[in-house]
Formats: structure tokens, sequence, C-alpha cells
């Protein structure tokens, strides 16, 4: 299978012989048991939540096969343009979007209630990873390189904020920031920013939101409200924690059938999910996330495009932050954010970023032989 020149490309049945089967099988793995954990929420019927979620997944996978033929030389050229549109989508959101909830995140394409953050979440990711593409080592660490980085890691971060949706901000720099040190950006840079990030908490706080605040307090002391604020977090904890060893049982969590817990079906679907399916099940979807970031930054290992690497080092990590926040969130381990489990949560926007992201990690993998100039 030679095809290691800039200008050669691998054949249809070349390119469906290089797919990571192993990370196919795990991404249609999560999307089944998303779609019974729906079922589940839905009180074991096919109703809005089960319905929709199984449809949007089932329509982002097949997209994602089909993007993922698109050379990665397809992604290289056009990542400006998707930084910028998403940009674009998230000023219209702050101006014109639809609010819900105290927030104004999301725009109606008709189709779909699109929430550009989400989308932002890659957007980053290929923005950077293109930027630094061409930058020599030796000039990484130059003020006008850090500079421009800085600012397009900060403009969406920005955007987001004023939404509000303070979880999806922090996301969104945590994603920017592993490119840009993977990118080799000086570690003392990062130790400078976290002293004054240390510093500078107290004075940020009186910038949050009230509710902000409130989840704070809530995270520190649930039970100062455990009718109010607490009650989501306490809940949550009792429902893991009923889940012992193996679980109730598929369609037998009490704290989720008898409605004590709100909101399951989106950020606190692993709460459900370790009610029914206890400890060891929790294992299982944990070895799930697991194999599918070491197959991603394995395909980066393998990548000769500096460009590919940087995405699928980005990518993995930034899988490891959305898995690690939701389920310490759920745990009472950090505050209550918004941040949705990949495939698992309920939510069109974030399926269909993730599964542009693995597009993208698929076209490197397909097209690791290839260099971009």
């Amino acid at each position: 299978m030679q095809y290691n020149s800039f200008n050669t490309q691998p054949t249809f049945f070349q390119k469906l012989r290089n797919f990571d089967y192993i990370l196919l099988i795990c991404i249609l793995l999560l999307g089944l048991i998303s779609a019974l954990s729906m079922y589940s929420t839905d009180g074991g019927q096919i109703l809005f939540h089960s319905k929709s979620h199984i449809s949007k997944f089932l329509i982002f996978f097949t997209m994602m096969i089909f993007m993922s033929f698109f050379n990665i030389k397809f992604w290289h050229y056009f990542a400006y343009f998707f930084y910028i549109v998403v940009l674009f989508f998230l000023v219209w959101a702050s101006l014109y979007g639809i609010k819900a909830s105290g927030s104004q995140r999301w725009i109606n394409l008709y189709f779909i209630n699109l929430q550009p953050s989400e989308l932002m979440k890659i957007a980053i990711i290929v923005c950077l990873a293109k930027y630094y593409h061409r930058i020599q080592l030796n000039k990484v660490n130059s003020f006008q390189v850090m500079f421009v980085a800085l600012v397009i890691l900060i403009l969406p971060i920005m955007l987001v904020i004023t939404q509000p949706d303070l979880g999806t901000s922090i996301l969104i720099a945590l994603s920017g920031l592993v490119v840009i040190w993977l990118a080799g950006i000086n570690i003392k840079y990062f130790v400078y920013s976290f002293i004054a990030l240390l510093i500078s908490m107290p004075f940020a706080i009186a910038f949050l939101q009230p509710y902000q605040k409130l989840r704070i307090l809530t995270f520190l002391n649930p039970d100062r409200d455990p009718l109010g604020a607490g009650y989501q977090i306490i809940q949550s904890k009792i429902a893991v924690g009923s889940g012992g060893l193996t679980g109730k049982g598929f369609l037998k969590g009490t704290q989720s059938y008898l409605e004590f817990l709100p909101e399951k079906h989106t950020d606190f679907i692993f709460t459900l999910f370790a009610e029914e399916h206890g400890f060891l099940g929790s294992l299982v979807l944990l070895l799930i996330y697991i194999i599918i970031i070491y197959r991603v930054l394995r395909i980066g290992a393998i990548s000769r495009s500096y460009f590919a690497k940087l995405f699928c080092y980005g990518y993995g990590s930034a899988i490891f932050f959305y898995v690690t926040v939701n389920m310490s969130m759920v745990l009472g381990l950090l505050p209550i954010v918004g941040s949705p489990l990949p495939i698992m949560s309920y939510g069109g926007s974030s399926m269909l970023a993730t599964m542009i992201g693995f597009a993208i990690v698929m076209s490197a993998k397909i097209n690791h032989k290839q260099l971009i100039a």
C-alpha cells in the first residue's frame, strides 16, 4: 500500500482498510448504551427523548463515516473558515439566539436548535492545530505567536461566558490550552498563569452570576439547601451509591423512575446508568471511553502530518476532560456545570460536535501517511 508522497491519494478500498474499526466499534457501543439509557429515562418507552437521541445518533454517525473520507488536507484547508463560521454563530446566538433557562445559547436552524459553543469545542482545536502547523519550534514562545494564539482562544471564551455558560467556556479553554501546550510553549507560562488565576479568583467570583455563585456554595456544602440548589447533587450521589456493585437492574432505578433525579437525560445520564448497572457497569462504560481516548491518541502518534498530530492529541485530551468533568460533577467532586457526557447525554449539538471530531480523527487515520505542506 504505497501512497507516501504528498500528491498520491489512497484508493477507496485502501481508505476502507485504514479505518480504525476498534474506534468505530467503541463509538457504536456507546451509541447502543446511550440509546438504552435514554429509553430508560423515558420510563421504558420509546418517547420523545429516546426517539430524538437515537435518530440523531444514527444521522450523525452516518455523517461521520461520510466525512471521514475527506482528505486530512481538507480539514487543514478549511480550519480557519470553520472557526470563523462558528465564531459568527456565537455572536448571532448572543444577539438573536433562543433564550431558555436564563441563557441565550441556541440558534434555530429549523431542523435543529444549534448550540454553537459545542461546535467551538472542535473548532478551537482545529484552528490552533492549523495555526501551529507551520510555526517553527524556536518561534512558538515568541510574543507575537503567543498573542495571536491567545486572541484565537479568548474571543470565543468571552462570547460563551456572556451567554452565560461558564462550564462550556472552561472546557473550550482547556481544549485550546492543551493544543498550545502540545505545540511546545514553555511550561513556565502555564505556571505563571496558574498563580495569577489563584490570586485573581477572589476578584473573579465577584463577576459571576448569582446562580454560578450558588453552584459553588452548593458544591462546598450541598446540605445548606437540600430542597433547593443542593437537591440535584444530593439525589445524584444517592442514586450512584444505591447502585452498589452490580446495580439495581435495567429499568429498575428507583431514584430515576420515582422522579427524584431531575434532568437525568442530559448532564446527569451517568447517574441513571450507575444506579441501574452499578460499579461494574460504570467501569465498563469508563473502559470504553479509555479505549476511545487511547485510539485517538494512537492515531495522532502514527500520523505524519503535524496538523493531524496536534488535532488528535488535542481532541483525545478534550474527550478526557469532558468525561472527567461530567463524572466528577455528578459525583459531587466538582461544581455543577454544563458538561454533557460525550454521546451518552441527550443533545443534538453535542452529538454533532462529537461526531465531527471523530470524523477528523478518522480522516487522520485514513491519511496517516500523508504530509501537509
